[in-house]
């Protein structure tokens, strides 16, 4: 990615917009070897990315984000989405990180590295009075569009439960584009709505019927 593409882009990147290709230099578990992630990549293969940016490797609430991200990654993949972590730190770090620290032995997903912290930036997520990167959590689809977003300040870890739901839902709803999916929706066969005129002002009607209340 170019810089003048990258200054267009930094801060700004909405949801419903298309993501600018980029690609990251990465650490990967699985092989305990280096690698690299590109948006390109995703397009290629038709699965949906998950990009999950964190302060910084050896600390704290990080730890336990990505050991509850591991127990789920397989979940993740089953339902056609990648998930790449991305910090700061290089490649070298997450490698040291991943090999020291226990609460990450189960890490198989690709750890990307942000040394300059442009692809933060791209996201709105990099702190310029730090130089970290905040807990931010974006959904982007096989096409290249950014579907959903969740920033976290430093000391409050994400719901990897609910990350995992999110990706669920709009691949259904990626073939399903005229349902909704209300409140509390996990899995497809659970209630949705479909939006009408005959829906307005009678969605508790709606709802009740569907959910045999």
């Amino acid at each position: 990615m170019s810089d003048d593409c990258m200054n267009e882009h930094y801060c700004c990147l909405g949801v419903g917009q298309t993501v600018p290709e980029f690609r990251i230099d990465t650490y990967e578990p699985s092989k305990g070897d280096f690698g690299e992630f590109s948006l390109n990549s995703l397009k290629k293969t038709k699965k949906w990315g998950v990009l999950f940016f964190y302060p910084a490797d050896f600390t704290f609430v990080c730890a336990t984000e990505f050991a509850a991200l591991a127990e789920l990654h397989g979940e993740f993949k089953k339902a056609g989405a990648e998930v790449i972590t991305i910090s700061n730190d290089t490649k070298f770090v997450h490698l040291a990180w991943q090999r020291e620290e226990k609460m990450l032995e189960k890490v198989k997903y690709a750890m990307g590295a942000d040394p300059t912290g442009n692809i933060a930036r791209m996201f709105g997520v990099q702190d310029e009075a730090t130089g970290l990167a905040l807990r931010g959590a974006f959904i982007i689809s096989p096409d290249g569009k950014l579907f959903n977003s969740e920033v976290n300040f430093y000391n409050l870890g994400r719901n990897i439960d609910e990350l995992l739901r999110k990706v669920k839902a709009n691949i259904y709803l990626s073939a399903h584009g005229d349902e909704a999916c209300p409140v509390n929706w996990q899995k497809k066969g659970d209630t949705t709505l479909k939006p009408s005129a005959e829906l307005v002002g009678k969605v508790y009607e709606a709802y009740k019927e569907v959910k045999g209340n």
